[in-house]
């Protein structure tokens, strides 16, 4: 088995308990995620909400900060990627599936569905729409990141201690963060980890499925989901076996290249005028609105404040939840960068091209629905995309090369969360054993079968909830800690604000 941490043994026992329950008992498994996650979000939407808001402040704070200038790693490491290969691997694993599953399904559902405030399929709902799906992929999300990303990469490059979630809580936790308290730090990481990526992965068989429907006739169904689970699994325990460099490197480009070889064609056969016009509206509302919306939980508007639950709360445990693999991932690929260039590409680079994307298609889809081409809605969340692409010329290649896009997507995420799992649960290392990544695939992979069967959609959104609520205390731990550290050494390098003269 190779060198495994007991981080590892209790993980994936807590991991299996979960997945034999939902196998043995898919209906009584699904009513207990329910009821916790209904228990978390009326409890608990207010806590999130300022959370993941004091976030952004800290990062922002951060940039600003004369800290900025200090070195992830040793004062001669140099950064080993370059800036475009440094930024496409940063979004992709930031975002990956989801960008594909919710392009054009937020959107609609915000203005012909549900919106969040207006009259469904009125003009103020379209604008609605685009703000409130920009928020959601916007600075809050990649915030969440930046921070587990700095505390990684801070701690492992410039204070050498290991490629783990507890060694960041060590100015916080003193003695005591290599003890019980780290063991329990670092399983709630690895199961939060995992949850996340299976939910991910879950969006991503069901819009396979949802495309081969559309396209082939073929039935969506829980059967065919697992099929693709089934095949995308082998694909990704391969690319796993094969080695970080080769798998998630080739796959990584591919990626980038589908993306934006179907984000311009889109762009050209779809509405651009209207594209360009709302892109540029919608980026204006956003930074208008955006303290508002950070705060907004309608505590006099039930029909409002389940839509919150349903859309924000939902979103901001889903960005927690994934921050530990994309924390670590983007951190081991960010050593030799300063804190405040680590920040800013963070946090601003996948967020202007989130953006784009969301605009181009987001609009596309509330065009077709606002011009009477066809009813969007009557088609289920992973089949939006195809009912998109069907109104426009090129059809048939549009799906194929979102399909192909999703596959792929599916398999490196997949592939990048193998490698950080068994990092996390074999002391740290950089080279975990091939057979611990083995291990997690198949976990991940009954984990996201087990959540589609016992309840498809809205059991992936649960779970997602359930896991991010402990992982969201370690990240304000990881806040105090990162900001002691980054003080004492401020005042050891003798680093101040510039005055003003």
């Amino acid at each position: 088995m190779g060198k495994v941490s007991n981080v590892f043994w209790i993980s994936a026992i807590i991991l299996l308990i979960a997945v034999m329950f939902g196998v043995v008992a898919p209906n009584q498994f699904e009513k207990a995620t329910s009821n916790i996650e209904s228990l978390i979000t009326s409890g608990f939407g207010w806590y999130y909400l300022i959370l993941v808001t004091v976030i952004v402040a800290f990062c922002l704070f951060i940039i600003f900060s004369p800290v900025g200038t200090i070195k992830l790693g040793k004062p001669d490491d140099k950064p080993e990627y370059s800036k475009p290969s440094w930024f496409a691997m940063l979004f992709s694993a930031g975002m990956g599936i989801g960008l594909v599953f919710w392009g054009t399904a937020e959107p609609i559902s915000h203005y012909a569905v549900s919106p969040p405030i207006s009259e469904p399929g009125t003009d103020a709902a379209i604008k609605e729409a685009m703000r409130f799906t920009f928020f959601h992929w916007g600075i809050h999300a990649w915030s969440v990141y930046a921070l587990v990303g700095l505390c990684l990469a801070y701690f492992n490059f410039r204070k050498e201690q290991p490629g783990l979630i507890s060694a960041t809580l060590g100015p916080l936790l003193g003695k005591h963060s290599n003890g019980k308290l780290a063991l329990v730090v670092d399983v709630i990481a690895v199961t939060a980890t995992v949850v996340g990526i299976a939910t991910t992965l879950g969006f991503g068989a069901a819009q396979i499925n949802g495309g081969l429907a559309f396209l082939l006739g073929i039935p969506n169904n829980f059967l065919i989901q697992l099929m693709i689970i089934i095949i995308a699994t082998v694909l990704f325990l391969m690319s796993a076996w094969s080695g970080l460099s080769k798998g998630i490197k080739f796959l990584s480009n591919t990626n980038m290249v589908l993306a934006v070889v179907l984000l311009v064609l889109v762009f050209i056969l779809g509405p651009s005028l209207f594209i360009l016009n709302m892109l540029t509206d919608t980026i204006g509302a956003y930074v208008q609105n955006i303290i508002q919306m950070s705060f907004r939980i309608a505590p006099l508007d039930a029909g409002q404040r389940e839509w919150i639950n349903g859309w924000t709360i939902f979103y901001w445990a889903w960005w927690i939840s994934w921050s530990p693999f994309v924390g670590i991932f983007i951190a081991r690929v960010s050593k030799g960068r300063t804190i405040r260039e680590f920040m800013v590409g963070v946090l601003l680079l996948p967020v202007i091209v989130s953006f784009i994307w969301f605009a181009v298609f987001g609009s596309t889809a509330i065009n077709i629905q606002a011009t009477g081409a066809v009813d969007l809605t009557q088609f289920v969340t992973e089949e939006v995309l195809f009912a998109v692409f069907h109104e426009m010329p090129f059809s048939a290649i549009l799906s194929v090369i979102a399909v192909l896009l999703t596959l792929i997507f599916f398999v490196t995420s997949a592939d990048s969360a193998t490698f950080v799992l068994g990092m996390q649960t074999s002391y740290g290392s950089l080279t975990p054993p091939n057979s611990g990544k083995i291990v997690w695939g198949i976990i991940i992979a009954a984990m996201s079968a087990i959540l589609l069967y016992s309840g498809g959609l809205p059991a992936l959104q649960n779970a997602l909830i359930i896991a991010a609520l402990p992982f969201s205390l370690i990240m304000i731990m990881m806040m105090v800690s990162i900001y002691k550290a980054l003080r004492q050494e401020r005042r050891e390098m003798g680093l101040q604000r510039r005055k003003r003269k």
